[in-house]
């Protein structure tokens, strides 16, 4: 019986791989241009948003909190299936456990590994791939849609959480996003941390001297904010009240069509697989 459900299970998904469309953009160093928004998104979940500020060194040093996340993230969809990078990454979060603030005199427990918390996470990651691709590369066909996200099943299957939530087909996705964006995120300090620079300017990283940054940032911040700003849903920015306007959404629509106009698409797929894509894709790509 166990092995009938595991077969069903996987029959209502499609294989990642190299011919997959979660492989193809995933890893592509274009998603650069959409700035941070699947953390952003994360923290606006209550809970996840908690976790993070309970628990993470993201405030202290948000680059090594990026550096320890995402090879382990990649790497579950870059990897071997049997390679147990999901399992890994799942079991980072055991221990991410604690209270939420009292409201009322009422209090709640979160937990990392709540199904509900972990598949928002994911779910994330999942919209990054759909609003990346239909951005910057090529507008997406409704089939192309529903591909990407039953590639994204077998994805988050790999985790080792409850699937519980994770709808059916990609038309059950869009209404779990559209929900969730309506009527469950929030303006969590964590995520309004996360876009802070956008009107207080960007740390100086660690390792930049003073004298660099100081002849960096005035060019790096703008364009760190046009991308951060102009890459976050509509909902998310009037939450986290960043700074927007017709003219600026113009420009940011004008910006994305020159990246998805046919000259640039054309030299982009001539440059070297090392530029276009991250290592991790590389390793996924190079191992078939």
């Amino acid at each position: 019986m166990t092995e009938l459900a595991e077969n069903a299970q996987r029959a209502d998904a499609l294989p990642l791989g190299p011919d997959s469309l979660v492989w193809k953009y995933f890893g592509d160093n274009r998603m650069y241009l959409i700035g941070p928004r699947p953390a952003v998104l994360q923290n606006m979940l209550a809970e996840l948003g908690q976790g993070v500020l309970d628990h993470s060194v993201f405030f202290d040093d948000t680059a090594a909190r990026v550096k320890r996340s995402i090879p382990p993230i990649m790497m579950t969809v870059y990897g071997a299936e049997d390679s147990g990078e999901g399992t890994r990454v799942r079991d980072f979060h055991r221990d991410i456990k604690g209270d939420m603030p009292s409201e009322g005199g009422v209090s709640a427990r979160y937990h990392a590994l709540d199904p509900e918390t972990y598949f928002w996470a994911h779910a994330t990651f999942v919209e990054q791939v759909l609003y990346f691709a239909d951005t910057f590369v090529k507008r997406l066909t409704e089939d192309e849609k529903e591909r990407i996200y039953l590639e994204s099943k077998t994805w988050y299957r790999r985790y080792g959480v409850s699937d519980r939530p994770m709808p059916a087909d990609y038309a059950g996705f869009q209404r779990y996003w559209d929900r969730m964006m309506d009527e469950v995120v929030v303006a969590h300090p964590t995520a309004r941390y996360g876009v802070g620079y956008v009107t207080k300017g960007f740390p100086r990283p660690k390792g930049v001297s003073p004298l660099t940054w100081r002849l960096v940032s005035p060019v790096f911040d703008p364009i760190a904010a046009f991308l951060t700003t102009g890459g976050m849903p509509p909902r998310a920015r009037d939450l986290l009240e960043l700074p927007w306007g017709p003219r600026r959404e113009r420009a940011y629509q004008a910006f994305a069509a020159v990246w998805r106009s046919a000259p640039v698409k054309w030299a982009w797929n001539r440059l070297p697989m090392t530029v276009r894509y991250n290592k991790f894709a590389q390793v996924g790509y190079a191992r078939h």
